[in-house]
């Protein structure tokens, strides 16, 4: 099975040559597809140079979307047959792909989440935003009858034909509840893993705020009950 590791990218030209460098490190990738949300930052340039490599392909929205379109742009147009997303931000350590990789490569899941709540090393930082985490990961749990520990990981691989049938709507964060909300909805089999987890603060570039999670809230109540 082929692997496509999808990378959304919006203003990251501080990271994006290492986050690529580290994806090329794990020699797992057939293929690292990178979608640009309407960087004006220098990233485009970048990406630029970075395209001329074997195995990298790039794709540009023309305006700023928000991460859930350049996902949906990258699940379109990925020819892998396993998706692994992949923040640019260097929060998430490619060297963990083996361990998500895994349930899906022994047949045990379809859809592997990378919980930055199961014990494995993190950097001690941002109380608030734990806890906001954890109510999206409660709510979900009460909702849908299951027993998630990290909701909102951006650490998601699953099989393509995951998504056979599945609209997916989300522009922004609220990518992370829709998706998860469709999956279980439709019985999918979905592991959980332990991951490393370096979290950037906000003056360091960080994105989501407050607003992403009242946005979060709503899809895991409208996805409950339409699809």
């Amino acid at each position: 099975m082929k692997l496509t590791v999808l990378i959304p990218v919006y203003n990251e030209a501080k990271t994006l040559r290492e986050i690529v460098r580290r994806v090329q490190a794990t020699q797992l990738a057939d293929e690292i597809l990178l979608v640009d949300d309407g960087s004006t930052d220098g990233t485009r340039e970048i990406l630029a140079e970075l395209e001329q490599q074997p195995g990298i392909r790039v794709i540009l929205h023309e305006r700023n979307q928000g991460k859930g379109a350049a996902v949906r742009t990258g699940i379109q147009n990925a020819r892998g047959d396993i998706l692994l997303i992949q923040d640019a931000d260097l929060e998430y350590d490619p060297r963990d792909y083996p361990r998500l990789l895994q349930p899906i490569q022994e047949g045990l899941a379809d859809v592997v989440y990378g919980s930055r709540f199961l014990g494995a090393p993190r950097r001690v930082a941002m109380f608030w935003h734990m806890v906001a985490n954890k109510l999206l990961t409660l709510m979900t749990n009460i909702l849908y009858d299951t027993i998630l520990t990290d909701m909102e990981t951006g650490y998601k691989v699953f099989r393509r034909e995951v998504l056979d049938g599945m609209p997916l709507r989300a522009n922004r964060f609220d990518f992370e509840p829709e998706f998860t909300a469709k999956v279980l909805k439709r019985g999918v089999r979905i592991f959980e893993v332990p991951i490393s987890f370096n979290p950037r603060d906000y003056d360091e570039g960080k994105k989501i705020g407050l607003k992403d999670a009242f946005e979060a809230v709503w899809a895991l109540l409208k996805y409950r009950f339409v699809d």
